[in-house]
């Protein structure tokens, strides 16, 4: 069990780290002419170009990746609904520390 534990826990942190760089870089593109809504709108175009790519690489054909788009929005479509709950439901209990209001 602990094998398989540690290799979750380092699987899971590489997955954590990874984010974290992402994130990382959008905060390094904001200045005052670009707030967080445009660099948030750029994160969603080059996830969902890189997400189309990814599903791609499972395909022979591109007729047969075209039949699969609806299959494959749905996946990558609850995946982020998921993951942005999780994150709002995050903010809002840690909404103070994140946000750090009141700290100026």
């Amino acid at each position: 069990m602990s094998e398989n534990t540690n290799q979750i826990t380092e699987e899971m942190n590489a997955f954590y780290e990874r984010a974290d760089e992402f994130i990382q870089l959008a905060n390094t593109l904001r200045t005052d002419d670009i707030h967080a809504g445009k660099i948030n709108a750029s994160m969603l175009y080059a996830v969902a170009r890189f997400s189309a790519w990814t599903a791609a690489t499972g395909f022979v054909k591109g007729s047969d990746y075209a039949k699969e788009k609806q299959d494959i929005i749905e996946h990558f479509t609850k995946n982020f609904e998921r993951m942005l709950s999780d994150n709002i439901d995050d903010y809002a209990e840690n909404f103070q520390k994140y946000m750090q209001i009141g700290k100026q």
